[in-house]
């Protein structure tokens, strides 16, 4: 390897943490924003709880998104070192754009654009099957998630269905949830390491319904649900604000939990190849990136967080709970799947749907018409930016 080679190298690494810091400091926000609106939280713990959650999420569910960036937008070519740093350049570039101008620019649309630019400057060709299963799911999260904040805040707003009841019932439904999420302390292949699974091996000679239901994996989902109905109809039987806050504050640590998970990928997937190469676990690469998200948690998201706090606030404590519900049902799909999301997305859908129950989501048509058109250019103009950044650096150095 060539000095100039090692200096593209080390470029690329730092890029990958400063993204990975800008990810920390911005989108990793809103799932503790309705706890601190809610006076649930102090702003300063809140942003200390976030880098924890987000740089966990990072390390245990990261290596999907990672993979899918890194390897899977483009084919028959793998990203050279100059070409992280090209891409990862780029899309800083329209991350801090966006945040100068105020324009919504997602990471994600930023990354994936900006990879697939790069690829085909590098020779590669479309990964077109990749880019229908991503495009469907993109199209499909609006949709999805505000129709599930929908059901939330009817259920929530239900006066036949007593709070000690609807906001338990959420809370178990998230606890049995996480126990069917891949999360990498678990050992077994990735998307098979749950808590569910994990036990149901331990168990072993797991009786089965219909010849594929796997009885323990159910009891064990079930029973971690129980567990946390109880323990929030407990609290919320004491003092039923005091339950609500409580929830909001633990429904956050999940969510920033499950955005680290789907947002670190977008800083260490550049990476991959290279790290590939050289034989590199894949976890130390999470680790960078969760190192990098927790740094810019704590140093950059209280500010963000007061401001969209006052945003949540006005939403009131309920419709910010059905806000962040999809928030965690969505990203952990995702995750799942291997397919880079934007949080933003996300929350924007939620909010709408949520706002919805009581006649109007709080968004104009204008409003929602500006954002997709921000999210549209940020996909092709960094698709565009990447390839001649790439170009003109490779013309400039000599290296490719």
């Amino acid at each position: 390897m060539t000095t100039g080679t090692i200096a593209v190298v080390l470029v690329a690494m730092l890029a990958s943490f400063f993204m990975a810091w800008a990810l920390g400091a911005s989108s990793n926000s809103p799932p503790f924003a309705p706890a601190v609106g809610a006076n649930a939280i102090p702003t300063m713990r809140a942003a200390f709880f976030i880098g924890v959650f987000a740089a966990l999420g990072a390390i245990a569910q990261g290596g999907s998104i990672s993979e899918t960036v890194g390897t899977g937008l483009i084919d028959d070519v793998s990203i050279s070192p100059l070409g992280a740093a090209a891409g990862l350049f780029t899309a800083a570039l329209f991350i801090a754009l966006g945040v100068s101008t105020g324009y919504p620019v997602p990471a994600a649309f930023a990354t994936t654009g900006a990879m697939v630019g790069v690829g085909l400057a590098l020779g590669g060709n479309p990964a077109w099957d990749t880019y229908q299963r991503i495009g469907t799911f993109w199209v499909s999260v609006p949709f999805v998630s505000a129709t599930i904040a929908y059901t939330t805040a009817s259920l929530l707003r239900n006066d036949s269905i007593p709070e000690t009841v609807s906001v338990p019932f959420l809370g178990g439904f998230v606890g049995f949830v996480l126990a069917n999420v891949d999360i990498a302390i678990f050992p077994g292949s990735t998307g098979q390491r749950t808590l569910a699974r994990f036990v149901s091996v331990q168990v072993g000679m797991t009786p089965t319904l219909f010849g594929t239901i796997d009885v323990t994996m159910i009891l064990t989902s079930f029973i971690s649900g129980v567990v946390v109905f109880v323990v929030l109809r407990r609290s919320m039987e004491r003092s039923v604000d005091a339950g609500i806050r409580q929830f909001l504050v633990g429904l956050g640590g999940v969510v920033a939990f499950s955005s680290g998970g789907s947002q670190v990928g977008l800083a260490t997937g550049p990476l991959e190849p290279l790290f590939t190469t050289f034989d590199v676990p894949n976890i130390v690469l999470l680790v960078l990136g969760g190192v990098g998200i927790l740094l810019g948690a704590w140093m950059g998201s209280p500010r963000l967080l007061q401001a969209v706090s006052r945003e949540y606030s006005k939403l009131g404590v309920r419709r910010s709970i059905a806000a962040l519900v999809p928030g965690f049902l969505i990203a952990q799909a995702a995750i799942a799947l291997g397919i880079p999301i934007s949080f933003n997305n996300i929350i924007i859908s939620s909010v709408i749907g949520s706002g919805l129950v009581v006649g109007s989501g709080g968004v104009s048509g204008r409003k929602i018409a500006f954002t997709l058109s921000a999210w549209i250019v940020s996909l092709f103009g960094a698709g565009l930016l990447g390839y001649g950044i790439y170009t003109a650096l490779t013309t400039l150095t000599g290296i490719k």
